[in-house]
């Protein structure tokens, strides 16, 4: 895949205090990239940097392959965004503002405007005043007008906030679309985990300025360890099943009750241990994988650091 966005070791300090340290990452083409951290991680300041809006203390960007050192402007135009809310005027209607805005951008045709609208799901309210909009109507008609100009990279900051769950889904459905159609990077923060797990492909986590991973959201929840994977296994005599595990190399107990026991157990020793339990006469009632959400893994990748989820 095309990579849309590089960063290299950036970097950037409000006085004494690092805000942003040493970060790398890389989005591609056609794929929404999560940015989850605490509040205070360094989010905004990163967004804020790679779309120009702040200067870096050192580190490189490139969008689209053009490094933003060398030819801002250049690097600028392969971007489309929106930081916080998107500003509109509400004495407009929504066609006339996204004409406003094409009046600044080049190549931006009536056709293309009409074909944002039908992706954002605006065409039967765009002729309406904008001041008449929902906050969801009017991430839309922002998400539209960061778009008109075919960006590569689009980059939102919690553009969910204050939306209502059913405008949360239409603009999550609207984003992956827009990255599988358009083929764009979609980079985007957010504090609703559950939300981001649903939307991303994947995900970076950044506490205290520095990035602790990088991984699609599917490696993130499928239930691995350092040890193996997590499984689940419902049985019907829990004594004879924790003497067995015990006794089976490469298996460790993560939690039981009396019906289940969760274990961590690795690819090698997974087979051992079922013939174990059958041999033994333990009731095997069910076996599953275990998936552990992106909040779950959030938090164990942050509370080192003492952040909370915001």
């Amino acid at each position: 895949m095309d990579i849309i966005l590089k960063t290299e070791h950036l970097t950037k300090s409000f006085g004494r205090r690092k805000v942003v340290d040493d970060i790398s990452l890389e989005t591609y083409a056609g794929e929404v990239f999560g940015f989850l951290g605490p509040n205070g991680a360094g989010k905004t300041t990163t967004i804020k940097m790679i779309m120009g809006l702040l200067t870096r203390d050192s580190g490189n960007i490139f969008i689209n392959g053009i490094d933003a050192a060398k030819d801002f402007e250049g690097a600028m135009a392969c971007i489309g965004g929106i930081v916080e809310n998107p500003e509109m005027y509400g004495y407009l209607t929504g066609l006339q503002n996204l004409r406003q805005y094409q009046r600044i951008r080049s190549g931006v045709t009536d056709e293309r405007i009409l074909e944002v609208v039908n992706l954002v799901k605006l065409d039967y309210r765009i002729k309406e005043k904008v001041k008449r909009y929902s906050l969801g109507m009017k991430q839309r008609l922002g998400v539209a007008q960061s778009i008109m100009h075919r960006p590569r990279l689009i980059i939102l900051d919690e553009p969910t906030n204050g939306l209502d769950p059913a405008g949360i889904k239409e603009l999550r459905d609207i984003l992956k679309d827009m990255a599988h159609r358009e083929n764009v990077g979609v980079f985007v923060s957010s504090h609703l985990l559950s939300e981001m797990q649903l939307m991303c492909d994947r995900v970076g986590i950044i506490s205290n300025g520095r990035l602790l991973s990088v991984k699609s959201t599917e490696e993130m929840t499928r239930g691995e360890s350092a040890g193996g994977a997590i499984y689940r296994y419902t049985v019907g005599n829990i004594a004879g099943a924790l003497g067995v595990i015990g006794g089976t190399g490469g298996v460790s107990i993560v939690g039981h009750t009396d019906q289940f026991i969760d274990v961590n157990v690795t690819d090698d020793a997974i087979d051992a241990l079922n013939a174990g339990l059958i041999s033994s006469g333990v009731s095997l009632r069910g076996l599953a994988r275990m998936e552990r959400s992106l909040e779950d893994i959030f938090i164990e990748a942050t509370s080192e650091g003492g952040g909370q989820i915001a």
